[in-house]
Parts: structure tokens; sequence; C-alpha cells
């Protein structure tokens, strides 16, 4: 089994807890490893460092697990970059949602400008990143779950050598989310999710080995008047029965944009703000078992749940141990895998990992897009290039003009009001050329 060196980029966060069981989980496949967990906050970081080392000690693995607010310092010879952060924190995502809602656009962590400030403050930070790769662990390969995770792997395939892939668990809850609308065994559903991450489309839908969708129009005329079928799940049922193909839910911001924005304008608080409500009692609960000889995760007191960030230990699993697995994955679309798409964007659709290659391989996808959910998609693709580019070299000018792209951003006017108040707002982790002057 692959004996590697790991840094974690938001060791520290309340997903660290849920990240580092996922590691543990599969801990037998990385027997002999290092993991440097490494962020801002040492107290934390030392939290999570103690519980991972009971996990791991309770398993019997042999593991080196340190903790360091040294970035540099924590990547040095590493082998594997797992990337999950957030520039500003939670208080930064409330910004993204909170003030986009004031000017009357839907506030959301990856999708319009909240997701656009969100691409890039991680972008800026990610720059950084890759100079301190370039200069101490040149051969290693990076994993990232940072948000918005598309735009991020856009920018860095487009603009350095490092291997860079992005993941995300989307396309596999997507699925569990329609079959539990419709009431129907999601062991038999089986699914091929394509298109750009958090905007993909179900190519391959199948139950007990036939089309699923006439099962899922007939629920959705089943319980299209149901009171307990409500909010996000009644409207990704709706747009699957609709569109005839199993949706992303963030699909909502578009084709249910007035019945979001008004939800969202009624509620008290931001998604943000309630996970900062939360919070306290995830540390306490992280600290609680840090303290026990065999650390059990509850998924109510832990942020994501117990096994977070799983995907990426797969595919760490996959790449290092040569087992040439298939994965969802965000990676260049190289060899036209989904057809009428750029070579050159980042696509999400299934990958080989770890095959003769040793990294990752695109799949030509089983179909392509269906004419009537394409446009949309292409219009999400043009943007996360243009915001891509904005955010590694551009101006303001470029800026604005990348945030005018997206569809949620049809009034000019506006879209410069929210664009200079989110950048003042977020100065602080913004380079000065992307600021009002």
């Amino acid at each position: 089994m692959a004996r590697i060196k790991m840094a974690y980029i938001g060791g520290g966060s309340t997903r660290g807890a849920g990240t580092m069981a996922s590691f543990i989980h599969q801990g037998e496949n990385f027997e002999g490893s290092e993991v440097v967990l490494i962020d801002l906050d040492p107290e934390r970081l030392d939290l999570i460092r103690r519980l991972s080392e009971r996990m791991a000690k309770a398993r019997g693995l042999d593991l080196t697990i340190t903790a360091t607010t040294d970035r540099r310092s924590g990547l040095s010879d590493c082998d594997a970059i797992l990337s999950s952060y957030r520039p500003g924190g939670f208080a930064a995502r409330v910004l993204d949602e909170r003030i986009p809602l004031e000017h009357g656009i839907i506030g959301q962590e990856t999708q319009g400008p909240g997701g656009f400030f969100m691409a890039l403050r991680a972008i800026y930070a990610m720059q950084g990143i890759l100079s301190d790769v370039e200069d101490v662990c040149p051969k290693a390969r990076i994993f990232n779950y940072t948000n918005p995770v598309n735009v991020l792997a856009q920018a860095v395939t487009s603009n350095s050598h490092v291997p860079f892939v992005s993941l995300c668990e989307g396309p596999i809850y997507f699925a569990d989310q329609i079959a539990r609308a419709c009431g129907l065994d999601r062991d038999y559903l089986d699914t091929v999710m394509v298109g750009l991450n958090h905007a993909c489309w179900s190519v391959v839908h199948e139950y007990k080995g036939m089309d699923a969708m006439p099962l899922v129009s007939e629920a959705w005329e089943r319980r299209k008047d149901d009171p307990e079928l409500t909010g996000a799940l009644r409207r990704q049922l709706r747009i699957a029965a609709e569109m005839d193909a199993i949706p992303a839910d963030y699909f909502q911001y578009y084709y249910c944009q007035d019945e979001v924005l008004a939800e969202l304008q009624a509620k008290p608080t931001t998604r943000a703000e309630d996970i900062l409500g939360w919070s306290g009692g995830y540390w306490e609960h992280y600290a609680e078992q840090a303290e026990s000889d065999d650390p059990k995760l509850d998924p109510k007191f832990s942020r994501g749940g117990i096994h977070e960030l799983e995907l990426a230990i797969d595919a760490m699993d996959a790449v290092f141990n040569a087992k040439d697995e298939v994965l969802t994955v965000n990676v260049p679309n190289t060899g036209g895998a989904l057809p009428g798409f750029d070579e050159t964007l980042v696509v999400e659709l299934l990958g080989r990992c770890g095959g003769p290659g040793g990294w990752i391989e695109p799949l030509p996808a089983p179909a392509p897009l269906p004419a009537h959910v394409r446009g949309l998609v292409h219009e999400l693709g043009e943007y996360q290039a243009l915001a891509a580019d904005a955010a590694w070299s551009g101006t303001r000018l470029d800026a604005i003009r990348a945030l005018a792209a997206h569809p949620l951003m049809l009034d000019l006017d506006r879209t410069e009001r929210v664009y200079d108040e989110l950048a003042m707002a977020h100065r602080e982790h913004l380079p000065a050329r992307l600021l009002p002057v």
C-alpha cells in the first residue's frame, strides 16, 4: 500500500474531524503515511490532531499526524495536498449570502455573486499555495474540495502544470434525493450525471434496468400537492419530471429563481449564520471525543457527517495505489469527453483514476446533454471560464464582465453595485487589482 505524505489545507475546520475519519477509515491503504494538518487556528488544529491520533490508534493504524500553522513548512516534500479551505471563514460566507439578497439577488455559496466572490478569494489563496508547491513539493498532486470547485479547477488547470482534480459527491446525493422524493429504493437506481459541478444532469437513469424517468414523472403527479413535499426537494422533483432528467439541486436557483429568492429573503438567517450557530456544538463534540480511547463521531454533532471529503480519499487511494478505479471528477474536457463543450473547460463526469497514466483521465460521457438543458450549462461554462481568468490575473472591469455573464446577473447597474460592495467587504482577502478604485 502507498506510503505518502499528505498535507490537509483546512485541517482545522469544522469539517476536519469528519475528513480525518474518512482517511482513517481507509487507513490500511496508507499504512506508514504522514498527514500534516494545516490551518490558521493553532488550538483547533491541535484538537483535530489529537482526535485524529486517537481514531488512528483505536484502529491500530501506523499513521503519523502532525499540525502546523506554517503552510510552507507543512507542504515540504508532500506527495498529496487535500485542499478544503475558506478564506475569511464563515463570516465571509455570511457576506456572500446576505449582501446579494439586499440587492434582490440570490445569495449562495457557489452560485451567483456569492459563489463568484468565494472563487475570487479561493483562487487568490491558491496562487500562494501553488507558489509554495513549486518550491517545496514540486511533485505533489492536489485533490481539491475548496468551493466553487469547478472555477478553482478551471483557474489552476489553465495556468499551472501541477496535477489538480476537484471532487464533489453531488452526483451521488442528487440521485439520493430523487430516490427519496419518489419513494424508490436507492440501491436499484443507477445514474450517470455529467455537466459542470453543481450544474450536472443525468444522461443515464435506470431503475432495475428500466428507464427511471417515467417513475419520476409519476411521482411528481402523485406528490405535487403533497404538503409533506416542500422546499428544495419539491423543486428538484418538479425540475426532474419536467426536464426528463435528474438535475443537480442547484438548478432550483435558475428554474425556480423567484420562489427561491422570496424564500431566502423571508428567512431571518442565512445558511452560513445557521452553521455558525451550530458550530459551537461541533467543537464541543470533537473535544469530548478527543478524550476517548475509541472516538465515535456523532453525525448530529459533526459538520457534514461522520465521513467528510470521502471521495477525495477514494481518489488518492486509486491514484497512489494504482487501482484504476472510476470516480466522478472535475477535470478538463480532454478529447471532448463531454460532447459540445470546449476541451479546456473543466467538466464534471466519470474519470479513470490511477490507471496506466498514473493520474486521472476523463471517460467519454455515455450520451451528450439533451438540447433543452444544454444551453444553461453552456452559459454557466462560459461564466466559469471568465470567472477563472478574472480571478487569476484580471482587473475589476474583467471581474465585472465575468460576473455579468452569470445567468442570475441580468442588470448591469446592479451587477456593478453588488460587485463593488462585496469587493470592499472582502478586500482583506483579494488582490488590489480587483478592488474599486
